[in-house]
């Protein structure tokens, strides 16, 4: 199991952390602590990074980063697509102008058309994240002034600039990047919004093929020179996670979150054993994180969205709020327009002690590193306040704890249920076998691994949420374990 964290999620700061993994979770985390982004950065909670040579100083520093390194595998994100523009690249660029040593880092329009000026009817094919894929700034030298391309942010202009993967300069920087990861003790990157680096006009401009395998073949070589695994990021039609997996990539299961949801709510697990036949088994498995349960583009074409809707409605009564998207070309025909469902996994099933645990062991059982949120770890409930404060809907599954609330989850029956179903799947060999999903009723689910002589059958009822785990133990005893 990996756990995700923000560097200052659990306790404040990156040496409290590492004091509460060791504490606490030292034999939970055996694969690995994905640190959310720890670097200087300008919004968006870190990911408008200002460089990724630097450790947020409020946070700790690099040598805070190596030191849980050296007992946890770490994963960070590279936000391949842009970096902030409070940048000292950006600021030397609005300084100085294509006078700038930066200039060619960024993509300005005159690289997507010929006179600079945007045309709206290319736009409107755009996978958009704001209304304007672009922001205008001002040389302070010249006066000139040069529109940027800007997928992400929610000021105008935004603080997320977008990085032009063709020029050599980006490719000498991200280079750099990755140098420095590997001697602050990183071993994997995560990719992060890497579907939106190419910018082609008459397309999505969102995982346009076959460009978008060039610049993954180009990172891929770079890091396996350094011995770092990449984690690609994609949000997209199903069918692009099997091709990045097919391409030989770990991908990330977008898809189970809403499965197991759909499953555990709805009461029926056909359409998830369905799932669990065909997916892919290089992946890492996840039900909660720092954005919110994906429902369009990822479940597309295998969703009713009349259902969805239900679904959706029913998480909004449990104090959900919902990510939209914006561009008409790319909401479903009935005007079906919902990218996430923001709020805890636990809200998310009604605070249901039975259901949470059904689903994180059908999350466990699934092939792949199974990834756990900290508030998912915890139990942790919507953070209605933390919302409001902020105005980010996104804030309501991203609780700080602070150490002694860390030490109060643990005491709730539910959350120490959950660390021992997790202490389970880190240690069962069985796990390092075959997968299948076994015949099964409507109302439930049923799935095994095999290796040798060990063995184990997951076996959730649907009606009851009840959960049992028939295995082999050391002795050759069959043990029936209650999750």
């Amino acid at each position: 199991m990996q756990l995700i964290t923000y560097p200052d999620s659990m306790g404040g700061n990156l040496k409290t952390l590492h004091q509460v993994l060791l504490k606490h979770f030292a034999d939970i985390c055996q694969g690995g602590i994905h640190i959310l982004p720890p670097f200087p950065s300008s919004g968006d909670r870190g990911f408008a990074p200002l460089t990724y040579l630097e450790i947020e100083p409020s946070f700790g520093s690099w040598e805070d980063i190596r030191a849980i390194g050296d007992h946890f595998d770490i994963l960070v994100d590279l936000m391949v697509n842009h970096i902030s523009r409070q940048s000292p690249y950006f600021q030397d660029f609005l300084a100085k102008g294509r006078a700038s040593a930066y200039a060619d880092l960024f993509l300005t329009l005159d690289k997507i058309w010929e006179d600079g000026e945007p045309v709206q009817a290319d736009i409107d094919k755009m996978f958009l994240r704001r209304p304007l894929p672009y922001s205008t700034f001002k040389v302070e030298e010249t006066g000139e002034e040069i529109k940027v391309w800007t997928t992400f942010g929610k000021t105008d202009p935004s603080e997320q600039i977008d990085l032009d993967i063709h020029s050599q300069q980006t490719k000498q920087l991200l280079t750099e990047f990755f140098a420095n990861f590997k001697e602050q003790n990183v071993k994997i990157v995560r990719l992060d919004a890497v579907g939106y680096v190419i910018k082609k006009l008459g397309t999505s401009c969102f995982f346009v093929e076959p460009d978008i395998y060039a610049f993954l073949d180009w990172v891929k070589e770079m890091a396996d020179s350094l011995g770092i695994e990449l984690l690609p990021e994609v949000h997209a039609h199903y069918s692009t996670q099997f091709k990045l997996a097919e391409h030989g990539c770990w991908i990330y299961d977008f898809i189970l979150p809403y499965r197991v949801l759909e499953a555990l709510v709805n009461r029926s697990g056909q359409e998830l054993c369905n799932y669990l036949k065909i997916r892919p088994h290089k992946q890492f498995t996840m039900l909660d994180c720092h954005d919110g349960i994906p429902v369009k583009p990822d479940m597309d074409d295998l969703i009713d969205t009349r259902e969805a809707r239900k679904l959706v409605d029913l998480c909004v009564e449990r104090g959900a709020n919902l990510s939209l998207i914006l561009s008409d070309e790319h909401k479903a025909e009935d005007g079906f327009d919902v990218h996430q469902i923001r709020c805890t996994y636990y809200n998310a099933l009604n605070c249901d002690d039975a259901a949470y645990l059904a689903a994180r062991a059908i999350q466990f059982f699934a092939p792949g590193i199974p990834q756990v949120y900290y508030v998912g770890l915890l139990g942790g409930e919507n953070d209605f306040a933390r919302v409001q404060e902020t105005g980010e809907g996104r804030e309501i599954n991203r609780h700080n704890y602070t150490v002694e609330e860390i030490e109060q989850a643990l005491e709730k029956e539910v959350v120490q249920r959950l660390l021992k179903l997790i202490r389970f799947r880190n240690t069962y060999d069985a796990f390092n076998g075959e997968f299948s999903v076994l015949p099964s009723a409507d109302h439930e689910v049923r799935l095994t691994w095999r290796k040798g002589e060990t063995s184990c059958e997951l076996h959730v009822n649907l009606k009851t949420y009840q959960s049992v785990i028939h295995y082999v133990d050391e002795q050759g005893q069959t043990i029936d374990y209650t999750v």
